[in-house]
């Protein structure tokens, strides 16, 4: 009787650690939506590239800023 305890009481134990085992993990979605601006005039922007329509200039991908870095802070870098 004494060892039908001991193995219902690992059992027991044992459960929880094995259903967590089990869950499947989240996938991150890696896709960035991207966005082109226009040279000149960094307020148009558009989901596809074309052309700016203040002056017609090709839009270009606005590049996403990388992450960890943080830009120089200039008046610090002045004194």
């Amino acid at each position: 009787m004494k060892q039908l305890f001991v193995v219902a009481i690992a059992l027991l134990c044992a459960a929880p650690a094995g259903f967590a085992q089990q869950q499947k993990p989240v996938k991150k979605e890696t896709t960035q939506k991207k966005t082109y601006t226009c040279p000149m005039h960094p307020e148009v922007s558009s989901d596809k590239p074309g052309k700016c329509p203040k002056c017609g200039m090709n839009l270009v991908e606005k590049k996403a800023p990388a992450k960890g870095k943080m830009k120089k802070d200039t008046a610090a870098m002045k004194m």
